[in-house]
Formats: structure tokens, sequence, C-alpha cells
């Protein structure tokens, strides 16, 4: 077929400086991977920046919507016993 024909004959396959360019770099290195996926490292790490900052805040700020910050002990307890129940009622949470 015409295209096996291309395929199998193709001059820039067989050429050294091709070969040459795989073994320079050596496919399996940190730095050749670094080299070539520098643009997707870089978007992951900002990725897990900003999802840790985001976490933090929604941790840090969804706690303290509660009114139960300033009780200890069975006072504690029950506010938040009253919380759940709230919560249940206006059907943010689901049992199953």
């Amino acid at each position: 077929m015409v295209l096996d024909s291309i395929l199998t004959s193709s001059p820039r396959l067989k050429s050294p400086s091709f070969r040459r360019q795989f073994a320079k770099d050596g496919l399996g290195s940190w730095s050749a991977i670094y080299h070539r996926h520098r643009f997707l490292l870089s978007a992951l790490v900002l990725l897990t920046i900003l999802c840790t900052v985001y976490l933090y805040f929604a941790i840090t700020l969804g706690s303290s919507t509660g009114s139960c910050s300033g009780l200890v002990g069975a006072q504690k307890a029950s506010c938040h016993l009253e919380l759940v129940k709230d919560s249940i009622s206006k059907g943010k949470l689901k049992f199953r």
C-alpha cells in the first residue's frame, strides 16, 4: 500500500540526526522530562498552590460559621447537635 511505502521509506526517521537527538537526551532522564513538560509541570504546581489556599480558607472560614466557637464541654456538644438538626431539616444533609 502507498501508506506503508511512505512510512518505511521516510528519510527523516532514518537520518542519524534524528537518532542522535533521542540518544543524546536520554528518554528516561529527569532533565529530559522536565524540559519537555515544563509548561505542564508549572501549571500543576500553580494548581496545587491554588487548591491549598482554597482549602485553607474553606476550612478556617467554614468552621467559624457556627455559633459554637466559644462554648466548651456539654454545651458545645449540644450546640453542634442543634446545628446538625438544623442542617438535616433544611435538606443540606441527606441520609440514605
